[in-house]
């Protein structure tokens, strides 16, 4: 396949903050610059996998685990700036997964029209590797919602019931991602005033479950994708969709191929001349068709056709 033609993309209208004086922003940080090759950090952040990243000027502000993270792009590599030692960067590279040799995956893509325009507009797109609970939580509130809806509801979920987590001297609060445990303890009501509605009862039925060990998240990366699926599949408010998003987004199986509106809207438009294509025989189709890396291929046919819509 030839990706010759390649566009840098960034998505439309992301979350942004006020950039702070550039004294305050170097003061007490700790850096690390990673290498990466074919990485596109704005369409990767911005493109509906993690809701969590705010653009500061000409940098990503968000929050890994219990960590304040500044993110910056450079021509071969990434600035990462901390506000306490980042160590080897270990666990950064496995978020970013900046080390994934993106060419070898595109080479597995069909060699059809669509793929190929879908990589061309959003080339250097990566799947980041979440925290599963994070992960879960998150999509279960991203039921029915846009994007821009989904980041509000996150962090306010963030600001209420999260830890703050260490941030540069002057800069605003950051707060962890709450715990399964922290969000059982609250009231529905509660949950309810974080502007999710109806998705305040599957998020507290979810956490109650994580937290009791019913469901243990930590052991869903040993099992085959059909079991791990099922296994999300008992969680309140989880379908098929959520949980091909979590065994993607979080576990990294390649082949999960969640199928929401924008990607159902891309494989109708662009596989089956508009043709109102059943739920199922689509899943089918995606398995059959996108390869080994399909889960890879859904993230670019989704941002390609968020992108592509006026």
């Amino acid at each position: 396949m030839n990706w010759e033609t390649r566009m840098s993309s960034a998505a439309a209208r992301p979350e942004r903050c006020t950039p702070e004086p550039v004294s305050a922003t170097l003061a007490g940080l700790h850096q690390i610059r990673l290498p990466v090759q074919h990485y596109d950090l704005a369409t990767t952040l911005t493109s509906g996998q993690a809701f969590r990243w705010k653009l500061c000027g000409e940098s990503w502000e968000g929050a890994i685990d219990r960590r304040w993270v500044r993110l910056a792009a450079a021509e071969d590599s990434i600035l990462a700036e901390t506000a306490e030692p980042i160590g080897n960067g270990a666990w950064l590279e496995n978020y970013l997964q900046n080390r994934v040799d993106l060419e070898s995956i595109l080479a597995t893509f069909p060699d059809d029209g669509p793929m190929r325009a879908a990589v061309s507009a959003c080339f250097g797109l990566r799947l980041l590797r979440q925290d599963p609970w994070e992960c879960l939580a998150s999509f279960i509130l991203s039921s029915t919602k846009q994007i821009v809806q989904i980041e509000q509801i996150v962090a306010l979920l963030c600001e209420r019931f999260g830890e703050p987590v260490p941030v540069p001297p002057g800069h605003s609060p950051a707060y962890s991602f709450p715990t399964a445990d922290r969000l059982c303890a609250c009231a529905e009501s509660e949950l309810r005033s974080c502007k999710m509605g109806f998705r305040a009862a599957y998020l507290k039925g979810s956490a109650e479950m994580i937290a009791s060990s019913v469901i243990d998240l930590s052991k869903l990366s040993a099992l085959e994708i059909g079991e791990a699926r099922e296994s999300l599949l008992q969680l309140p408010g989880v379908g098929r969709k959520i949980a091909d998003c979590v065994l993607l987004f979080a576990y990294g199986f390649p082949k999960a191929f969640p199928i929401d509106v924008w990607v159902m809207k891309a494989l109708r438009r662009l596989y089956f001349r508009g043709r109102r294509v059943p739920l199922r025989r689509l899943q089918r189709f995606s398995d059959e068709h996108f390869g080994p890396f399909a889960g890879y291929a859904q993230q670019y046919l989704f941002h390609y056709m968020r992108r592509s819509e006026p």
